[in-house]
């Protein structure tokens, strides 16, 4: 029995060490990572405002400036999340996600659109609340968050990021904004995080994406799941679809997440929006896109 115990202690302590080893060395890894796919002073573009059916814009908020369009009713599109939100890693602002979504919520609707993002780069899911008592001033028809990247590396317990999310979409639900959200994207399909600390990215990032769906869906919001949609894409065209710093979307990348998040957006708006105005906007076109990120909101 003695032998025994020596025996099992000496494996415990081999595997203590060796985890040891291996968690120091993933700090190393996430800490080269982060140096590397920072570039000083890279900010966002922003171009909020109204948006036309025409595709023109962004024109000011104001009805009087809107040409030939006096007193019209203009939905509210609210942009908010991290850096994905925020379009960071587009080469000119009408690559941003928020003006594509804006563009195409407008042809679709027919109606004009006014895109507010309050997205901030870089914020996890604990910056959130703050960004929804900004949108909560006024709140608008429709909200499309994506959070979730940051959570992962910096190492928020999954549980927690999404009781936050989920919190933030009751309150916008709860004031009658449709909510879409972007669950976290694979970041396994990142080529600038080294081995293994990627694969170890890949479960995290799917294993948030899960719990953020079930938080959204009891918030009465509807989930995209990204790492699902887009994984495949982003994996075999990195060069095509990442940015300049790998690791955020190139146009080409927005452009892909908003082909799969608009329908979403307005299938949500047609099917679950507190505001019969806005509602009716959105008809048969909508529901015939066919688009694999289409999904039913749940009830609020």
């Amino acid at each position: 029995m003695q032998h025994l115990l020596r025996t099992a202690a000496v494996v415990v302590g081999a595997t203590g060490a060796t985890l040891g080893a291996a968690y120091g060395m993933l700090n190393q890894q996430g800490r080269r990572a982060r140096r590397d796919i920072v570039i000083p002073g890279w900010f966002p573009f922003r171009a909020d405002g109204v948006y036309l059916p025409d595709g023109t814009g962004p024109h000011s908020p104001s009805a009087a400036a809107i040409p030939g369009l006096p007193s019209v009713q203009v939905l509210r599109l609210t942009m908010l999340g991290d850096s994905l939100a925020a379009g960071l890693g587009v080469d000119q602002p009408d690559q941003l996600p928020g003006v594509v979504l804006a563009r195409g919520l407008a042809a679709e609707a027919g109606q004009p659109v006014e895109l507010d993002t309050l997205a901030i780069c870089g914020s996890t899911s604990r910056r959130l609340a703050g960004q929804v008592d900004t949108a909560l001033i006024n709140p608008p028809h429709a909200a499309m968050i994506m959070i979730g990247a940051n959570d992962v590396t910096r190492r928020v317990p999954p549980w927690e990021s999404a009781k936050l999310l989920g919190e933030a979409v009751s309150r916008l639900r709860a004031a009658g904004t449709t909510v879409v959200v972007g669950t976290c994207p694979d970041l396994g399909t990142i080529p600038q995080i080294p081995q293994p600390l990627r694969a170890i990215a890949h479960t995290s990032s799917l294993t948030l994406a899960r719990v953020q769906r079930d938080a959204v869906r009891r918030g009465g919001g509807v989930a995209a799941p990204l790492a699902q949609l887009l994984a495949r894409d982003f994996r075999s065209q990195p060069d095509i679809l990442f940015g300049r710093d790998h690791f955020h979307p190139s146009a080409a990348g927005y452009e892909t997440a908003c082909s799969v998040l608009l329908p979403t957006l307005c299938s949500a708006l047609r099917d679950g929006c507190a505001d019969d105005w806005a509602a009716t906007r959105f008809g048969s076109r909508t529901a015939a896109a066919g688009s694999p990120g289409t999904a039913r909101p749940a009830s609020p």
